[in-house]
Formats: structure tokens, C-alpha cells, sequence
């Protein structure tokens, strides 16, 4: 298993912080707690950064490949919230465009694909374009990372882990194959029946892309790495075990072999939305599993049956109620997460735009209070 070098965060800074410990399943002292989009469109710091830096032309994957950018932005929480972590901002469409994929972010829509992927052979002229072409395209990537990690280092106590974060591939293949955001992404699920030999080429690829971009990231400082699995709740639990999560273990198989000084590997997340009636087969061999707001944590445990930290899972929607509902629900997430090894208190998905940051702030605290 090859070491990160001795100078990496996980050896020298990061590797005794409630979150690396939690993720180990050493459950800390104190709840660690971080927010999935945490950094972004609710902090008003992010707007004003992003009204002076977009252009004509620019959309949101060139923010995020503007190393000081996208390491500022992953910054801007850590410094306003105290979470226990920082989440490194980019999107899970960069690795595609950085492989010579035609998309952009269109305001309101979404990720966008320019030349969707719909038969066999457009699968095979895709996959004509070698990943491994990304280990150079990718050192934007690097640079942000290593910025971010420069900054962590100046925030608090220095110890501040940054989590390094790629989308799965059946969320890439979705987006690849539709052209667009999907409500039931009848197109993906549609090649997956028809063309199963091409979606597979299809979907290994996309593991290899979405692999290099997450290893490239925990290379250069990430001391966790989470897969993000935007619409794996769309499908049945046969139709996920035989033609996405083969893939999703590649994906992760690219960062699983890096490990500490000490021999243990880097921890490994991974996450789907809607996911509820996936959690068993979703556990590849990772050390905690993210769990959205809809079944509770103790539930999902039963489920994944197995010994992961599970990591969530208040619902987005009360960060808009009273103060003493609020207070409720986080008792509730953390009783029902008291069962597992270990819990990283987070939302059950990503925070709105609307959220108040001031009670982002308030719930760190009463999470770490408890």
C-alpha cells in the first residue's frame, strides 16, 4: 500500500481530528460536524467573491478551476462556521470537462452536455479519449488543494482536515447520457437495459475519470475522500448491485490503496440522495456511509449491516423552523446516531441557498455542546 508522503496533513496535522478518528470509528469526544454545499450560494461572502470575479462567458467549473477560488471558497465556512471540516469546492462535472467533455453550468438548469451519449457508438467515442490524459489537466486541481491546505493550516489550531470529493459515476454516466439534469433519468436507465456492454464501458470510465480527480486531491493534501452519488436513488436494488456499483468500487479502488504513516489508508465515504433501499449494497468496503434525511440513521444501520461510521443526516428543510424545532431534530439525529461506531453530524443533503448562515453557525455549536 504506497504511504503519503510524511509531510501530508493525515501524518502531521490531521489524522487525530474528531473527524479522521470518527471516520475511523473512534468515536471522538466531541460530535465532529460539516455541511455537504456548506460553502457556496448561502454565505454572502461567496456572492460578493463571485460578482467580482465572473465574467462574460464564465460559468461555474471555471470558478472551480481557479485555484485561488475554489480555495477560497473552500475556506469561507471553516472561518465563519468552525465545522470540523473542509469540503473541497469544485463539482463533480470538472473531471469531465478536464477530459475533453463539451459541458458547461447553465444558470438554472444545471450541468449541461453538449453532445449527449446515447448509443453504443457514441459510448465508444468517448472512451477513445484516454483518462490517463487527465493526470496533466488536472493540475489546476492540485494547485487549489494545495492552496486550501496552505489556509487550513492558519485557521484555529491548524488541524482543520479537508475532505476530498468526486461524483459517482452513475451520476456522471446520467448526466452524460441525458444531456441535462433528469427527473427519472429514463435515458441512462434505458442504454443500461438496452446496450448493458456499452453502459459498462460507459460507467468504467467514468470511474476512471472521477477516480483520478478524487486521488489527485487526497494526493496533494485531502486526509478523507467522499463519492457523491447524486441519482443512484433512481434505481432498484438489483439494477444498482449489477450495473453501478461495480463502477462506484473502482472509483473509490483509485484513492483506497493510499494510506498513513501508519499504514492505515485514507478514509473513504460514500453518499447517495434517495439512496434508503441501497444502503447495504452501497457499503464498498468504505468506512462510513452518508445517509440522506429520509430513513434515520439507526434505520439505515440496520440496513447498510455493517460496522461504518454513519454520517448526517438533519433535514435541510428545518434549517427554516424555530430555534427549538431545530434543537429537536439535532437530539433526534444524534440519538439515532448514537448507535453506530461512530457520527458525523451533516445535513441530509446539501444546505439551500437560502439558509440563514447564522444558524449554520448555531447548530455547530449546540452539536458541539451535546
Amino acid at each position: 500500500m504506497p504511504a503519503l508522503p510524511e509531510t501530508h496533513p493525515l501524518n502531521t496535522r490531521t489524522g487525530a481530528s474528531p473527524l479522521v478518528r470518527a471516520y475511523r470509528g473512534d468515536r471522538p469526544e466531541t460530535t465532529p460536524v460539516w455541511f455537504m454545499r456548506q460553502a457556496g450560494r448561502s454565505l454572502p461572502e461567496y456572492r460578493e467573491l463571485r460578482a467580482r470575479t465572473d465574467g462574460p462567458g464564465r460559468d461555474m467549473l471555471d470558478t472551480c478551476l481557479d485555484p485561488a477560488l475554489a480555495s477560497e471558497i473552500t475556506l469561507q465556512p471553516v472561518r465563519r462556521h468552525g465545522v470540523d471540516a473542509a469540503i473541497f469546492f469544485s463539482d463533480i462535472m470538472v473531471p469531465l470537462r478536464l477530459a475533453g467533455v463539451d459541458v458547461r453550468i447553465e444558470p438554472g438548469v444545471g450541468p449541461v452536455v453538449a453532445t449527449p451519449i446515447r448509443t453504443p457508438d457514441d459510448v465508444e467515442r468517448l472512451v477513445a479519449n484516454d483518462p490517463a490524459s487527465l493526470d496533466t489537466a488536472l493540475e489546476p486541481v492540485r494547485e487549489g488543494v494545495r492552496r486550501t491546505i496552505a489556509g487550513l493550516a492558519e485557521i484555529g489550531d491548524g488541524t482543520t482536515p479537508l475532505i476530498g470529493f468526486a461524483g459517482a459515476p452513475f451520476t456522471l454516466a446520467a448526466y452524460l447520457v441525458a444531456g441535462r439534469p433528469s427527473k427519472d433519468h429514463l435515458e441512462a436507465r434505458t442504454l443500461m437495459r438496452a446496450h448493458p456492454d456499452a453502459w459498462d464501458r460507459l460507467t468504467r470510465w467514468c470511474a476512471d475519470v472521477t477516480g483520478r480527480f478524487l486521488r489527485a486531491q487526497v494526493e496533494e493534501g485531502a486526509s478523507a475522500a467522499q463519492l457523491f452519488d447524486s441519482w443512484a436513488g433512481s434505481l432498484p436494488l438489483e439494477q444498482y448491485r449489477e450495473h453501478v456499483a461495480p463502477a462506484s468500487r473502482l472509483a473509490l479502488d483509485r484513492v483506497r490503496d493510499l494510506a498513513d504513516a501508519s499504514g492505515r489508508r485514507v478514509p473513504l465515504v460514500h453518499f447517495g440522495v434517495g439512496a434508503g433501499e441501497l444502503y447495504g449494497a452501497m457499503d464498498l468496503d468504505v468506512d462510513a456511509i452518508g445517509v440522506d434525511w429520509r430513513v434515520p440513521l439507526d434505520v439505515a444501520l440496520e440496513r447498510i449491516d455493517a460496522d461504518v461510521t454513519v454520517q448526517g443526516n438533519l433535514d435541510p428543510a428545518v434549517l427554516g423552523a424555530p430555534w427549538e424545532i431545530i434543537v429537536a431534530a439535532i437530539d433526534h439525529v444524534m440519538l439515532a446516531g448514537s448507535v453506530a461506531r461512530a457520527h458525523v453530524f451533516n445535513l441530509g443533503h446539501g444546505v439551500p441557498p437560502t439558509a440563514d448562515p447564522a444558524v449554520l453557525t448555531r447548530i455547530v455549536q449546540a452539536v458541539h455542546a451535546r
